[in-house]
């Protein structure tokens, strides 16, 4: 189980955009002393900048223009080609919501083609550009627009799924660019101007001020990226472009939009220009990102904390699945242990454990110290490369199987189990090394949905091996107050952890989202 982003993500399709960069410039304001930087070269800093300090006069700036003047000659739109397979419509489905945006459906033998357009930004006089990897994702033909109206080809140089960033490239001349800001940090309440291409329209700016910082949009992209949130108006064909601040310095790519509605609320997020730099430095080198690799699915321990029993003052990272033959594996983790540290170094949650594997060099060996029930473990697991996301993701799409057929059982819980037998194990297909309690009778139970040979594989921090130890924790949960206890569950498609209640009428809580890491 992914986290899933509650956001809708731009595509180069066409479906929602948002993308800011920033520019490394000082815009000076009536009154100031000095004129405003050449646009056909770099923006830099002037002498004696007031730098993060905000410059104009109390209250708002008088005009947001001469920023935009500055800086719209190295923000471009970005149109690509892309084809369909045959038969196969492109959608993009937008979680939370019960509905879904289609592209054409190919009907040709080589698949139809499709167009879409984002947006993105200089960082080279020689035509290196910056955008979004969801915008020139799978596209055959790339070709970039200039604030001049110049339309040039251009060719894919590197991009980084787990960040969605990408580099291109355009040639033919020199080019006025923008840089990344690093040294100046956005705050809360600062003001910020977004360029892009929204719709198509081409060269659009949009102002607000930045409205948060550290978002985590609770999908992959966030185990690497502290978004920025700006409530400057991003839409379609948005994505890529740079956020710039008063000063005309670029402080984030904008990503992705929160709407219910597919338009702009005044709600989104954009890529830290720290972040976006150390990615596209490494790109425009020619290096692949690589990331360190353990094969496990891990979630937050917080929702399930007090119904495992686990002290409130311990924090670390869930187990709740593990990769068959994968690193982790190979180093002893296993379904259910709590990973409290990593080379010595204490782990938050799920994301702080994802990053530091992340920063780990492939082939590293890590020390991974892990919660087992009460006892205290060591593993040793030398990191692989972490596989593209699309991978995994496609290791991680639930399959759609027939609902089995119900065996007799106890009932306990709300669920109906019978204790693992090589009948049971035959008849739904279990792995040999899957081992616990068996789901026998379909049943839901809040959000959760458990069928026929779904098996119960851990209540609280115990491992069961029958009905009895699931009575046991039971008990344990009675004895201590509590009003839930937790199982991690297995099934065709994975394992997921659930919160039962201690009562015989039983239900869930909704789970936390998980990471494959």
């Amino acid at each position: 189980m992914l986290k899933r982003k509650e956001f809708i993500i731009g595509a180069a399709a066409g479906l929602l955009v948002a993308v800011v960069a920033t520019a490394g410039g000082l815009i000076r304001w009536p009154g100031m002393d000095g004129s405003l930087l050449s646009v056909s070269g770099p923006i830099t800093p002037s002498a004696g900048a007031p730098g993060a300090a905000f410059g104009p006069p109390p209250g708002a700036p008088v005009s947001f223009a001469d920023i935009f003047t500055q800086v719209a000659p190295a923000v471009v739109q970005i149109d690509v080609r892309t084809r369909v397979p045959r038969g196969e419509a492109q959608t993009f489905q937008i979680p939370g919501l019960p509905f879904e945006f289609e592209g054409p459906e190919g009907e040709a033998p080589e698949g139809e083609t499709t167009l879409g357009a984002g947006s993105g930004f200089f960082i080279s006089e020689d035509g290196y550009i910056v955008t979004n990897n969801h915008v020139i994702a799978n596209a055959e033909e790339i070709t970039v627009r200039l604030a001049d109206n110049r339309e040039l080809p251009a060719r894919l140089v590197g991009r980084d799924e787990s960040t969605d960033l990408a580099v291109i490239k355009v040639d033919g001349g020199r080019f006025p660019y923008v840089s990344f800001e690093e040294s100046a940090e956005p705050r809360v309440g600062d003001w910020v101007i977004a360029v892009g291409n929204p719709f198509g329209l081409g060269g659009t700016a949009t102002a607000g001020i930045v409205s948060a910082k550290s978002r985590d949009l609770q999908d992959v992209s966030s185990n690497y990226v502290d978004y920025i949130q700006i409530d400057a108006a991003i839409n379609r064909g948005n994505s890529g472009g740079p956020t710039f601040d008063i000063y005309g310095r670029v402080i984030g790519v904008n990503t992705a939009i929160f709407s219910p509605t597919g338009g702009s609320i005044g709600i989104g997020f954009a890529i830290p220009a720290n972040t976006a730099k150390t990615i596209t430095d490494r790109l425009m080198r020619g290096e692949q990102i690589e990331r360190g690799y353990l094969g496990v699915t891990i979630g937050d321990l917080e929702p399930y904390r007090e119904a495992m029993g686990v002290d409130r003052q311990q924090n670390g990272a869930l187990i709740i699945d593990v990769t068959p033959g994968g690193p982790a594996a190979r180093g002893g983790v296993r379904p259910g242990d709590i990973v409290v540290e990593l080379n010595e170094q204490p782990v938050v949650d799920s994301t702080d454990l994802t990053r530091k594997v992340g920063a780990a060099a492939v082939n590293d060996t890590l020390e991974v110290i892990v919660l087992r029930g009460d006892r205290r473990l060591v593993a040793r697991v030398q990191a692989a490369k972490r596989p593209p996301q699309s991978e995994l993701d496609a290791q991680q799409a639930p399959s759609r199987r027939p609902v089995p057929e119900a065996s007799p059982g106890q009932a306990l819980a709300g669920l109906t189990v019978a204790p693992m037998t090589p009948e049971l194990r035959a008849k739904y297909d279990i792995p040999a090394g899957v081992n616990g309690v068996v789901v026998v009778a379909e049943a839901r139970i809040g959000q959760s949905r458990f069928v026929p040979g779904i098996v119960i594989l851990q209540a609280g921090v115990t491992p069961v091996r029958s009905i009895a130890d699931i009575q046991a924790e039971i008990a344990r949960a009675r004895a201590a107050g509590r009003e839930e206890f937790f199982i991690l569950a297995w099934s065709p498609d994975g394992n997921g952890p659930v919160l039962l209640d201690v009562p015989r009428q039983s239900a869930t809580r909704s789970r936390a989202p998980a990471t494959t890491q």
